[in-house]
């Protein structure tokens, strides 16, 4: 694994001054040797003047959140980070990698839950290069490679929660949020720390069942939700009734055998859980009759 190496090249413009101070220097020379007709001072001017060639080719500027990394001669000379105009050897060739964070948002994949039910999911994902020589070298396309280990994360994030929980305190896409996210961020680091990628943040954009068992589960939901309601009712009514009889004893106001208890818990539970309104019954006789 290569390591990122942070050089800090030769400042710019002094160079640029003296560079062209030298030229015209040079220059000098070349037209006094032309007219003194001296040989040796031609060549020599003429060489100097091929040398100061050479220079200009170092000269790089560098954007905030921007590296360029050097390489000579086919070996990795180093990476500049600092802002700013430089000048560095100029047989080194010069890559640039962008530090700025980025998004990418993953297709919407169509994958198995943890209960094999098939589900559409897409992700977000927040990203920058912290090493510019491992995105560089360690991998053939850095961003390519964030996309394909994105949609690998995300389709393992998939497989390892069911869709919706259906036991107490059981993780699921839907509900546990967080929980999932965390977990997503987690593989995307583990995954793009080889490339010199950060993850800043990633998150689900999209989640839901696959068109075909769409309305199953729907159905099924309603069918929860009818379940967990009538639960909630009877409940309430169990208390209501039993609060009705504990008071009704306390206070002395009717005092009733077991089968007139059961007929009054009876007509208590059919009212309070009825889905339509009661009509009253008005008894003419006693309560025995």
């Amino acid at each position: 694994m290569i390591s990122e190496k942070v050089v800090r090249p030769l400042p710019g413009l002094p160079l640029v001054l003296l560079y062209l101070a030298a030229l015209a220097v040079c220059g000098w020379f070349f037209l006094h040797a032309i007219q003194s007709q001296e040989m040796l001072r031609i060549l020599l001017s003429t060489a100097c003047f091929v040398l100061l060639m050479l220079v200009p080719p170092g000269f790089l500027i560098v954007q905030p959140n921007e590296a360029k990394v050097l390489i000579l001669f086919g070996r990795y000379y180093g990476s500049v980070k600092e802002a700013g105009f430089w000048w560095v050897n100029p047989f080194t060739s010069k890559k640039r990698i962008s530090l700025r964070v980025r998004n990418f948002e993953t297709a919407k994949l169509k994958v198995n839950d943890a209960n094999s039910n098939p589900i559409e999911i897409g992700a977000i994902v927040v990203w920058r290069v912290v090493d510019a020589a491992e995105a560089m070298f360690e991998v053939d396309d850095y961003e390519n490679y964030v996309k394909v280990q994105s949609e690998s994360a995300v389709r393992a994030l998939a497989s390892s929660y069911p869709y919706d929980a259906h036991t107490t305190g059981e993780a699921a896409l839907s509900s546990h949020t967080a929980e999932v996210a965390a977990n997503l961020m987690q593989q995307l680091s583990d995954r793009l720390a080889k490339a010199g990628v950060e993850v800043r943040e990633a998150r689900i954009s999209h989640l839901a069942y696959a068109p075909e068992i769409a309305q199953a589960m729907l159905q099924r939901q309603q069918a929860s939700a009818i379940v967990a309601a009538r639960y909630k009712i009877v409940e309430g009514a169990v208390g209501m009734v039993e609060n009705a009889l504990e008071m009704l004893a306390q206070k002395n106001i009717l005092h009733l055998d077991d089968e007139r208890k059961a007929a009054m818990v009876s007509n208590l539970l059919v009212v309070l859980c009825g889905e339509r309104g009661t009509q009253p019954v008005l008894n003419t006789g006693t309560l025995y009759t």
